[in-house]
């Protein structure tokens, strides 16, 4: 049931809600779970999977049967990687030989752990992880194996940084370390993951030959939720915004956060959505090689959700205050325009790209990088779809104007106008006839119609009082004939 301030929001911002309903409506899943032919454990895997993250849940459950139940566990398994890690009431000395035996834990039969705090968001998952391990044990070898050495490697670089953070130096220093910490989080998932779709034929195997592509895809994503919950971050004492860069602007990292500093603040967070937005072009390569269409949307709609949110944060205060999010009926507009092909993806980067650049202010120490920035995505767009109709340049050099697919646009346009105008006059007919009808029912009814119109020519157009109402009554009344 929505809220109040829901109705008055999308009353308001009724483009929203369009989006919303096209979502809802017209999209139609690659692929379609089974929970009927599932056990039941898997069926409860899924449960957890809707319980720590809906919006994972919803694209992980429309992937090809094959990566179907290989990325829930393996989504699974770092989630519970991460919550031992994330909690700071687990004591070092139990905390540092879980995340490093993880790798080996997902192996023992029936185990379990219940020491997160009571309030740990899924906490759950971790009483329970022994449905987990059950399922993990049903899939094939080969998938088993790469879940098993990325859960290694990021378990160590988890237990590192824990250890940090236990003895109160959990500030990352140089953009060096800022990127190492990204690719223990997030880089190892994009190689993971790069590895269950070539292990399953759904990607182009060249994917990794490159693995500065996997790597960008998860950079991209976890720099953009870095630069998006400063605020959140620093309120739990978490700071990874790296010293390097924020140490250009001010003299304590406290101070971005301070009104005062709001100029000094806001150039800060441009140069760490540079840092991000030099992996733009990178992450579209990657999704060309991606050959399965549930694949794909699994893929890009992370990516555009990126692109998308660091044109909100790009030069955006409110950050330092408050945590900001894309709205809902955006985020399912993107949804929309991230599940068909690539080269709708890239009008989405494009699009985004052009707006980060139009709030570039020439103030900003980083200008020309952002401007660069902004403009190497588009030229990697047009090297991929060319904007220049070859068609239209063959025709300029043999001295014939014109361009066909403008003048076919053109005349798709023109049609466009007249089906409106007969749209538009067909809807006035409906409402004069409905009109009419009402008018002519009242009539039949008794209305007095020569009273209103009466009253209507005196300019009386809001409802009289009941003694007002009475004398006109009696004016008109001339009892029996």
């Amino acid at each position: 049931m929505p809220s109040v301030s829901d109705i008055l929001y999308y009353t308001v911002h009724a483009g929203e809600l369009r989006n919303i309903i096209q979502w809802k409506t017209w999209h139609d899943a690659v692929h379609t779970r089974k929970p009927e032919k599932e056990r039941d454990t898997e069926r409860q895997c899924f449960e957890y999977l809707e319980k720590t993250s809906r919006s994972f849940s919803a694209v992980i459950q429309e992937l090809h049967p094959e990566l179907l139940l290989p990325v829930a566990l393996f989504y699974l398994i770092l989630r519970g990687l991460d919550t031992v890690e994330d909690d700071m009431t687990i004591p070092i000395s139990v905390k540092d030989p879980i995340l490093r035996d993880f790798h080996e834990i997902i192996d023992k039969d029936g185990w379990t752990f219940d020491g997160n705090d009571s309030k740990e968001k899924d906490r759950d998952l971790l009483v329970h992880f022994d449905v987990v391990i059950d399922e993990f044990s049903q899939v094939k070898p080969s998938y088993r194996k790469i879940i098993k050495e990325i859960t290694q490697k990021m378990g160590k670089g988890m237990a590192d940084y824990a250890k940090l953070a236990h003895e109160g130096n959990y500030r990352i220093e140089s953009v060096k370390d800022y990127h190492l910490y990204c690719h223990y989080v997030a880089g190892l998932v994009g190689e993971g993951l790069t590895r269950l779709f070539v292990e399953s034929s759904l990607a182009n195997p060249a994917l990794l030959q490159r693995p500065y592509l996997q790597e960008s895809m998860g950079q991209f994503l976890q720099k953009t939720n870095i630069i998006r919950d400063i605020r959140e971050d620093s309120d739990d004492n978490r700071f990874f915004w790296p010293k390097e860069i924020w140490s250009k602007h001010v003299e304590k990292f406290e101070h971005l956060f301070d009104k005062k500093y709001t100029k000094e603040a806001l150039n800060c967070s441009s140069e760490m959505v540079l840092n991000a937005l030099n992996h733009a072009d990178e992450c579209l390569f990657y999704l060309a090689g991606l050959k399965e269409q549930s694949v794909f949307n699994f893929s890009a709609i992370p990516q555009s959700m990126a692109i998308a949110t660091l044109d909100l944060v790009f030069r955006n205060p409110k950050i330092f205050h408050q945590n900001v999010k894309i709205t809902k009926g955006d985020a399912c507009k993107l949804m929309l325009e991230s599940t068909q092909n690539l080269q709708l993806v890239c009008e989405v980067f494009r699009k985004y790209a052009r707006s980060i650049h139009k709030k570039n202010v020439p103030t900003d120490p980083n200008f020309l990088d952002i401007s660069v920035a902004c403009a190497k995505i588009e030229q990697f767009i047009e090297s991929l779809f060319p904007t220049q109709n070859p068609k239209a340049i063959a025709l300029q050099h043999a001295g014939k104007p014109g361009d066909p697919d403008k003048e076919k646009q053109a005349a798709l346009e023109r049609e466009a106008k007249v089906d409106m105008m007969y749209s538009f006059a067909g809807i006035f007919l409906i409402i004069l006839f409905v009109t009419v009808l009402m008018f002519i029912f009242a009539y039949l009814a008794g209305a007095r119609l020569d009273i209103a119109a009466s009253e209507l020519i005196k300019g009386k157009f809001s409802r009289p009082d009941p003694e007002v109402a009475e004398q006109v009554r009696r004016k008109y009344d001339h009892g029996e004939l």
